[in-house]
């Protein structure tokens, strides 16, 4: 069977701007949106830019826009994109939105990662953590931030969160799921530590609950729900000092 797949390339150190590739390869349904990409760079075209690690949806690094929407592109089977046959199939691949491309399919995320270290996603102990021994943790507690654990920062939210158009400073939903992850360990320091981060104009409060960042996340993580519960504990902390919340000062 043979597909099309409409690159966008961009080599922002030779190009002027975006243009749009055709690559046919021959594919059957069950193949994957990587496998037609190495096709392609072992067969037709070995300039192609794209990133690819585990090849098993764990580490995240194939993350791409096809048909318009964020998903990763070793999970993504022909099949699941064709209405009817596979055959004759064409495909629109984007790099993801948000980030500087670097080159075709591959984005530049080091600001992607600076406002992920900004939310301390590491474990911060209490002051009362044990110095010997386990720090035991019930199984009712571990399931408060299992959620979020799942993240594998492929920045697939990241590039559909309508926010970030017109704010780009905006924390981003992937920072705030694994601020989360810590905010409701019972083992870690919690919320206070991440406060300046997250209580900010740009943090939690600029997102308004439109659900991109859930309907693409390869993981299905709920990640709007864990952005309102983060919202919800930053209230219940100010509240609870008598302070205001960033987005009561606005």
């Amino acid at each position: 069977m043979t597909v099309t797949l409409a690159i966008t390339r961009y080599n922002p150190e030779t190009d002027t701007e975006p243009r749009v590739q055709n690559y046919q390869v021959q594919v059957q349904p069950t193949d994957r949106i990587l496998d037609a990409l190495m096709d392609i760079t072992q067969n037709q075209d070995g300039t192609l830019g794209y990133r690819r690690s585990c090849a098993h949806g764990v580490c995240g690094s194939d993350a791409m826009r096809i048909n318009g929407k964020e998903k990763l592109a070793c999970k993504t089977l022909f099949q699941d994109l064709a209405e009817g046959e596979v055959d004759g199939l064409t495909v629109a691949i984007e790099p993801l939105r948000h980030l500087p491309v670097q080159k075709d399919l591959m984005v530049d995320q080091q600001v992607f990662f600076e406002k992920f270290r900004a939310v301390k996603p590491y474990f911060v102990p209490r002051a009362e953590t044990p110095q010997r021994g386990e720090f035991l943790q019930s199984q009712e507690d571990r399931e408060l931030f299992d959620e979020a654990t799942k993240c594998i920062n492929c920045a697939a939210c990241y590039s559909a969160c309508p926010i970030l158009d017109k704010n780009p400073d905006f924390l981003g939903p992937q920072a705030i799921v694994n601020a989360a992850r810590f905010i409701y360990d019972s083992r870690d320091a919690g919320l206070e530590p991440r406060l300046d981060v997250l209580d900010t104009k740009n943090g939690v409060w600029p997102c308004e609950s439109h659900f991109e960042c859930t309907r693409v996340c390869p993981r299905d993580i709920k990640i709007t729900k864990l952005i309102n519960l983060t919202k919800r504990e930053i209230k219940k902390y100010r509240d609870s000092r008598g302070e205001t919340t960033a987005e009561q000062k606005a």
